[in-house]
Formats: structure tokens, sequence, C-alpha cells
């Protein structure tokens, strides 16, 4: 199973996600293909996701993970703790000083739910952190230099012992993410 984890404020109905689901019915259809949508809460989110890869490690099934900023921090929690190869696109490396600045009420712009980040959910995201990265062959990280959110350079550092794509220029959204999708399949060694 190959699972896709959006960012923050994000959904499965992101361009990003789509991008995933045609292109993995285009090329690897029998591949099954999970993109949950998340909790708002940090604990919530990972209780979801811990479920979602359970069985898979259960059995002893590699984990196949993409996650995109915030689920890319959630990604690189899941390989380290469980396991298998994770592709992180533009990730988030130290969101719960990020989104100090989102403390409040939200609203998700794909699904209109209303929301609120507490103090409470940063303690939450720093018990995730996975501070030392041991296994660096286990990760792909797809970086763009025109990320307006996230420093990309803060992910060179983390990640710097691994296999790493850093593009000039695009944005957070990674642009032409696409362009990835069959270095990326192969990486994560989808028949």
């Amino acid at each position: 199973m190959l699972l896709y984890i959006h960012g923050f404020n994000s959904s499965p109905q992101s361009e990003k996600a789509m991008q995933v689901r045609r292109y993995l019915e285009r090329h690897h259809p029998h591949e099954p293909l999970a993109i949950p949508r998340l909790a708002t809460t940090p604990t919530d989110a990972m209780d979801q996701l811990e479920a979602l890869v359970a069985p898979a490690v259960a059995v002893g099934e590699p984990l196949r993970l993409l996650g995109s900023s915030l689920g890319g921090y959630f990604a690189s929690y899941l390989a380290q703790k469980h396991g298998g190869k994770a592709v992180l696109i533009n990730p988030a490396v130290r969101p719960y000083e990020l989104l100090q600045e989102y403390l409040g009420p939200q609203q998700n712009p794909y699904t209109q739910e209303h929301f609120e980040v507490l103090p409470e959910h940063m303690t939450q995201l720093k018990a995730l952190d996975t501070q030392v990265i041991t296994e660096p062959q286990q990760f792909l990280v797809l970086l763009q230099s025109g990320d307006e959110v996230l420093d990309y350079r803060q992910a060179v550092d983390k990640y710097h012992h691994c296999q790493m794509v850093v593009e000039a220029g695009g944005d957070h959204s990674f642009v032409n993410f696409e362009r990835q999708l069959p270095d990326a399949c192969r990486f994560l060694e989808l028949a």
C-alpha cells in the first residue's frame, strides 16, 4: 500500500494528492493507495496514520509513504519508527515552531471545516520529531528553493545524508510535482 499524507490545512482533494491518484491509476493500477483526510490535531492525525499502517507493520510489509509539508514530517516519523521508504515533498522540519503563527481559529479551504490550533498541539508535534535520521536510505527528499512557507535549507540540513532533489525556484506546492512521480515511484519500489 502507498500512503499519501497531506499537509497542514490541506486535504485529499489537494492538487498534489489528485496528481498522485491519477498517476497511480495510470501507471500502477494494482497498487492500493490511501489518502486519508487527517484530523486537525497532531495526536489524532498520528493515531489515524498508525491505524492505517498497522496491518502492513503486523505482517512485515514495508511502508511506502509520500508526505507533503506537515505530511512529510509525519512520514519521516512513521518511516523511522516502522521502517520502509518515504518520499518527502517540501517537508516541515520544525512545525512546532512554524505553526506558532497559526495559533487560534482556522478554516480548512478544501473542507470548510473550522478548527483551532492550540499551544498543546506544538507539544504534540515536538513529541513526533525525528531529530536524527538513522536510516538515510529510507528517504527521498524533494525540495524547491522558492518555498514561501518553509525554509528549504532546514530540510537540506536535516536530511543531508538522504537522496535529495533541490530545484531552484518553485513554491510550497512543489511546482510541476507530477514530473517527480516516476522517480518517486521507482524509489518506493512500486511494481
